[in-house]
């Protein structure tokens, strides 16, 4: 006996659920867990759990005021969240034309530019590790060094007027091209005012001694590791620190360097908490 139409319909429609149920609602989902028990692939899938956080992902190590643990390596920065947050994993967006801060006094609508970010960053790590933390664009307090030059002709023409656009206070320079730098007033858009934005390059060296990534955040806001450069500038720290041997602590960077990816992608890096559990001997 033929069925009806709209019986059939059902009927395909039902067998249709039944078939993707089961493959994608069980033997897709089971197959990925049986990969995941695979050697070298278990550690991964399970999160690298330790008694004190995941090898996967990053964390901060520092006390309950945020101020860093001297006898602990410093992981990157993190915007995910209030940092290394799984749930709120993301960049701050923030690309290289983010150069001027938005000042206020409200803390809700004040906000630093990407270069004042990594320009107060890198004074950090430098008081912390006693080197020279200036990076060419930033002032020695630790902001952005940018102007808005305004221009007669626009874009042309004598020099009228100059601002240093993320200091409130006494410029970083007192002059430019033979015009006084006033300092900025809070919620004002020089660009607006028809200012031209000019990085000033200052005489900071070109190669910091602080490396970029201690003072930028990663892509995902998440990652475990740093590069060898960070570990190898932190390691004097923690040997005096540690009152162990400058050797031993390098040693135990190189035991917990990862190499490229698939030996070509990336570059070598150090896993954070795994050098940290190691100094601590777990």
């Amino acid at each position: 006996m033929r069925l009806p139409t709209w019986l059939s319909q059902h009927l395909a429609a039902l067998r249709a659920l039944l078939v993707f149920t089961v493959l994608l609602g069980l033997a897709y989902p089971l197959l990925f867990v049986g990969l995941g028990k695979l050697p070298g692939l278990s550690g991964k899938a399970a999160g690298s759990m330790t008694p004190v956080g995941s090898t996967l992902i990053g964390q901060s190590f520092t006390d309950a005021d945020g101020n860093p643990v001297p006898k602990y390596f410093q992981s990157r920065p993190s915007a995910a969240g209030d940092g290394y947050d799984p749930t709120s994993t993301s960049a701050s967006n923030l690309g290289p034309e983010s150069v001027v801060d938005t000042l206020s006094d409200n803390p809700d609508v004040a906000s630093q530019s990407l270069l004042t970010q990594v320009c107060s960053r890198s004074l950090a790590v430098g008081k912390l590790e006693g080197v020279d933390g200036s990076r060419p664009y930033c002032t020695t307090d630790g902001v952005g060094a940018v102007l808005a030059v305004f221009y007669r002709d626009g874009l042309t023409g004598p020099v009228t007027r100059v601002v240093s656009v993320n200091q409130t206070g006494t410029p970083f320079v007192s002059t430019y091209r033979g015009v006084t730098v006033e300092p900025a007033k809070n919620e004002t858009d020089y660009v607006a005012e028809g200012g031209v934005i000019t990085p000033i390059r200052g005489d900071a060296p070109a190669e910091p001694a602080v490396p970029a990534d201690a003072v930028t955040a990663s892509g995902s806001g998440l990652d475990p590791q740093i590069s060898v450069a960070y570990a190898n500038l932190q390691a004097p720290r923690i040997a005096r620190e540690r009152g162990i041997t400058l050797d031993r602590v390098h040693q135990l960077i190189k035991d917990n360097t990862t190499g490229r990816a698939l030996g070509f992608m990336g570059e070598p890096a150090v896993n954070v908490l795994e050098l940290n559990l190691a100094l601590d001997g777990r």
